[in-house]
C-alpha cells in the first residue's frame, strides 16, 4: 500500500489549497483515509476522514465548516479542500489509510493516528502573510 500526498504550499490568511492523497497497491474498496496535521512542536492531530465503505466523513471542530473531504469516483484519490486558511493551520499534512475499521462514523477511530497502518509522506502547508 502506498499513499502519495500532494498539494501543499504557502498561502496568505484567508486563502485556499486543495490537498490530494493518491492511494495505490490495494484492491479493496473498503477503506478509510484520514487526514492529519502536525504543527512544529505539536502532536499529530486528526482533522478529517473519508470512508469509501459508507461515505462517512469526520471533521475536527478546528476545521469544520472550512475544510471539505471528498473522493474521486474513479480512483483511490481522496481530496481535502482547505478554505479560509488561518496561520494556525500551518503544518505538515499527512494522509493515512486503514482497512480494519473502514468507517469515519466514530470520531475516536477516525482521528487517532494509531488506528491507521499506512501513511503518506506529508505535504507542507504554510499560512502566512
Amino acid at each position: 500500500v502506498q499513499l502519495q500526498a500532494s498539494g501543499g504550499g504557502k498561502v496568505q490568511p484567508g486563502g485556499r489549497l486543495r490537498l490530494s492523497c493518491a492511494g495505490s497497491g490495494f484492491t479493496s474498496d473498503n477503506y478509510a483515509i484520514g487526514w492529519f496535521r502536525q504543527a512544529p512542536g505539536m502532536e499529530r492531530q486528526g482533522i478529517s476522514c473519508f470512508a469509501s465503505t459508507d461515505d462517512s466523513m469526520y471533521y475536527d471542530d478546528d476545521v469544520k465548516g472550512r475544510f471539505t473531504v471528498s473522493k474521486d469516483s474513479a480512483s483511490n484519490t481522496v481530496h481535502l479542500q482547505l478554505t479560509s486558511l488561518r496561520p494556525e493551520d500551518t503544518g505538515v499534512y499527512y494522509c493515512a489509510a486503514q482497512f480494519s475499521l473502514p468507517t469515519c462514523m466514530f470520531p475516536e477511530a477516525a482521528a487517532t493516528p494509531s488506528r491507521y497502518k499506512f501513511w503518506g509522506q506529508g505535504t507542507l502547508v504554510t499560512v502566512s502573510s
